[in-house]
């Protein structure tokens, strides 16, 4: 179910913050950075810009897929021709924007192929956009155009529809065909997310990432864990955008969550991403975070 007309507005000012958050943070994105910093950079540009953040700044390196953001005390600095996934969003009274784009750290040449494959592949899958189409047009797309460029589609990632304060609503946009049997409707919000890869084609879990969420509101949640559900709700989250006094409390409030693994390239291969997020017309899709 897509959002109420009137509720479009707050969906496209949410895209265009986090489209210029995605753009800060491949700036960001040099040798010698620290990852914690670039994910606060573009924490602050959706802040500043009167948006919350979706979910934590995702900044994914090489085999890691997605679902890293940095700890509090993450110091690991960037390096040249690491292949950087910056996945962001932004949301506005739980209207939900997600987009992501690689960048090679240092403006280096040498992951093009990826790079071009998961860009070709999302612009793809966005032409096949309309109401009444298949997902299986989508992904079939999808895949086409990252063999293209003899490179696999990570076939257990999916792009995914969205409705308020839902980042991931139900229908999944696999990235491989003869994976759905769903159709998308007018007016949904859907996230084209392909993932292109030089490995085996297939993520699996890797350490905690650092990103938590409730499933629900806690019944017995004391202080800490109520007042953390009532900032957040059911939108991911990190130890980052808690004060330093309320961390202690993570192992007390942690049965409440769901904690989120990287997920890493099973056969250890590079992955790139890219990612916009589309509102479905009758004739075909509006890309609200280009």
């Amino acid at each position: 179910m897509g959002p109420k007309p009137e509720e479009l507005g707050r969906w496209r000012e949410a895209a265009r913050i986090s489209a210029e958050a995605r753009r800060a943070g491949a700036r960001a994105a040099v040798p010698g950075a620290r990852r914690r910093d670039v994910a606060e950079a573009i924490e602050s540009v959706i802040r500043s810009a009167g948006a919350e953040p979706a979910f934590p700044a995702n900044l994914s390196r090489n085999h890691e897929a997605a679902h890293y953001t940095p700890s509090p005390g993450d110091d690991a600095l960037l390096e040249a021709g690491d292949l950087l996934k910056v996945d962001v969003g932004a949301h506005l009274d739980g209207a939900i924007a997600d987009t992501a784009v690689t960048v090679e750290v240092g403006g280096g040449q040498r992951h093009r192929h990826l790079r071009d494959a998961v860009h070709d592949a999302v612009e793809a899958g966005i032409g096949e956009v309309r109401a009444g189409v298949r997902v299986d047009d989508i992904s079939r797309a999808i895949e086409r155009a990252i063999h293209a460029h003899g490179l696999k589609p990570i076939r257990n990632l999916t792009g995914h529809t969205i409705e308020r304060y839902l980042l991931h609503a139900g229908k999944a946009i696999p990235n491989a065909a003869g994976l759905s049997a769903d159709r998308l409707e007018e007016g949904e919000i859907v996230a084209i997310e392909p993932f292109a890869t030089n490995g085996a084609g297939m993520i699996e879990n890797g350490p905690f990432g650092n990103i938590v969420r409730f499933r629900r509101e806690p019944d017995d949640a004391g202080p800490v864990a109520g007042g953390w559900y009532r900032r957040f709700k059911t939108l991911p989250f990190t130890l980052r955008w808690v004060p330093p006094s309320e961390q202690k409390e993570f192992g007390k409030v942690r049965r409440h969550l769901q904690t989120y693994a990287v997920f890493v390239e099973q056969g250890g291969g590079l992955v790139a991403q890219e990612e916009h997020t589309v509102l479905v017309g009758s004739s075909g899709g509006e890309v609200l975070t280009r």
